[in-house]
């Protein structure tokens, strides 16, 4: 392919919206544009990308066993309905009326169009299991689109279902479509972990995400360094706090001192010459509208959803400032157990504290050597700080928490008979009951997945895609295209390397050097071969690799062979 006749707008600029190295560089490589916030075009660079990553999901989804549909983008609201979804799935669901006024939505998952198809055609336990998938577009229309294909409105995805005749079976699947999925990431070529996690909108009581390992990635993800147990912060399990009862004869006497508008945990403990883990922080929650308490230790981070789920309540959020001054009577950042007049409900790191700072419910005011069981008792001790790096692991005995930023690409759900049982999903059995089919759900964010390997490979100068979904293998650069000889022998490196089932872009632009190397580098693809006056006379071309500093000299005649082997064999066509 000539780079002259393909469409690569490239830019010098950053765009002004982007934040992250995948937005800037996608559009500044020409591989997408902006139509609406949330919404893009994928240029034929961008499109290659995405279809190299659909074609490896196709490929591992087919020889485990999954079978191919399409189920329609729009769909009616009845099917919605029935599942319950129409009430709850929130904004984030577009939904509109077809020309006769009925109501209709833009699929952003599909489980209830599946559990139609699947309904009307599978009657007996002969048909099961059966797994069915699709890569189609979906759209959620997100309150603040950002982040470019990181977190779009309208996107590619890779949805798959499957159905069974039992709770063993359907786990059997899960875990073969686990197995499938750690295929998938392992030949896309990204470093990742497979995390415990919740289940979200989708449902369900079991699932796994797949976690693109990136400093920018938007989830907190903790692994032990032994046992190999991986989860989202949110989820993962902590060890309970083993400490003696504390000895009363430890106690201090509770005083309290002036701390003249220091608000935060740092401005507090900065003043007083303690640590974060000396001091107790108290958090106002309104739960289900309700003020309530909770006190967690200084350096650690509350997790919502545990809280919300050990409240069993269905609202959960933090107190506004107002919200606050009328349960403790006192300014922001001063809150305090003692003589609250709330539920309080303590962190089980908590009974392991002696002799802690807290605030005062006063303001400017904190207390010092504060204990539980003598200053103030709470309504419940529970597990609700969020893990963190360092942890203990509640899996194994030795292990400790290393912490991961990580994007999310792909997830597997079990879902029981969560959509099954409103729609009435069923089938016979061998003794001719009824039964309810059991489900698992398994998605996999494709454009998402292009983009989480740019976050995991690039430089400042752009984009280092992994071999298996760049756009191109290696990228011939022919510096001096005006030159006969320099042309011709770029053009027959092309056609060899092209012979050779390599996927070849060759760079014929009439364009100066600096302008076409850096653009070598902005579209990131993984071998480049600079063809130039000067080296050819040598009888050599300039090998290098996208991720390498050096340049390795390549005597011609055999450019395209070691090119060629640079590629692995089965990628080459």
């Amino acid at each position: 392919m000539r780079y002259s006749q393909l469409l690569i707008p490239t830019l010098k600029e950053v765009p002004a919206d982007a934040q992250v190295a995948s937005h800037i560089f996608l559009v500044r490589g020409g591989y997408i544009r902006q139509v609406a916030a949330g919404i893009y075009s994928f240029l034929p660079m961008g499109l290659r990308v995405v279809n190299k990553v659909a074609s490896i999901v196709r490929e591992e989804l087919n020889r485990a066993g999954a079978q191919e549909v399409l189920l329609p983008i729009s769909l009616p609201a009845e099917l919605w309905q029935e599942s319950g979804r129409w009430q709850k799935y929130g904004p984030e669901l577009l939904r509109f009326h077809d020309r006769k006024g009925k109501d209709f939505c833009i699929g952003p998952t599909h489980e209830e169009a599946v559990v139609e198809l699947v309904r009307r055609d599978v009657r007996s336990y002969r048909a099961l299991p059966i797994n069915l998938y699709q890569i189609q577009t979906k759209f959620r229309d997100e309150a603040r689109p950002r982040a470019g294909l990181m977190r779009g409105r309208e996107f590619m995805m890779k949805d798959a279902y499957s159905f069974h005749v039992d709770e063993a079976d359907a786990m059997r699947e899960y875990q073969n479509m686990y197995d499938a999925y750690a295929r998938i990431f392992t030949r896309c070529g990204l470093k990742f972990r497979a995390v415990e996690a919740g289940t979200g909108a989708i449902g369900g009581s079991h699932s796994h995400e797949f976690q693109v390992l990136a400093a920018s990635g938007e989830d907190a993800i903790v692994a032990c360094d032994r046992c190999g147990y991986a989860a989202n912060v949110e989820l993962a399990e902590l060890r309970p706090a083993t400490a003696e009862a504390p000895d009363l004869a430890t106690f201090h006497a509770r005083s309290k001192v002036h701390t003249p508008a220091k608000h935060t945990v740092e401005e507090v403990t900065e003043f007083l010459g303690v640590t974060a883990q000396q001091l107790a922080k108290t958090l106002v929650y309104l739960a289900d509208a309700k003020p309530v308490a909770v006190m967690i230790r200084g350096d650690r981070d509350v997790n919502e959803p545990k809280l919300k789920a050990a409240l069993e309540v269905e609202e959960l959020v933090l107190a506004s400032d107002k919200a606050v001054e009328e349960v403790t009577k006192a300014p922001v950042g001063f809150a305090g157990p003692v003589g609250l007049g709330v539920p309080l409900f303590v962190d089980r790191e908590i009974e392991t504290m002696v002799n802690f700072v807290t605030g005062a419910n006063e303001g400017d005011q904190h207390f010092v050597n504060v204990n539980l069981g003598r200053d103030f008792r709470p309504t419940a001790v529970l597990d609700i700080r969020t893990a963190a790096a360092g942890d203990r692991c509640a899996r194994c005995d030795e292990g400790t928490y290393q912490g991961y930023r990580g994007i999310e690409v792909g997830q597997v759900f079990y879902l029981g008979t969560k959509y099954s049982q409103p729609m009435g999903c069923s089938f016979l059995d061998e003794a001719g009951a009824t039964k309810l089919m059991v489900m698992g759900c398994y998605g996999i964010g494709v454009t998402r997945t292009a983009a989480a390997a740019i976050e995991q490979g690039h430089d400042d100068a752009g984009i280092i895609w992994p071999m298996a979904i760049a756009p191109f293998h290696v990228e011939v650069v022919s510096l001096q295209p005006r030159d006969a000889a320099v042309a011709e022998a770029a053009q027959r490196l092309h056609d060899e390397l092209q012979a050779a089932g390599v996927e070849v872009l060759l760079d014929d632009r009439d364009e100066r050097v600096g302008v076409k190397l850096n653009d070598a580098d902005l579209i990131g693809i993984p071998l480049r071969v600079a063809v130039g006056k000067r080296s050819l006379q040598a009888g050599e071309v300039e090998v290098k690799w996208r991720r390498a500093a050096e340049v390795e000299k390549v005597k011609v005649a055999d450019a395209a062979r070691i090119c060629a082997e640079r590629v692995p064999a089965e990628l080459r066509g």
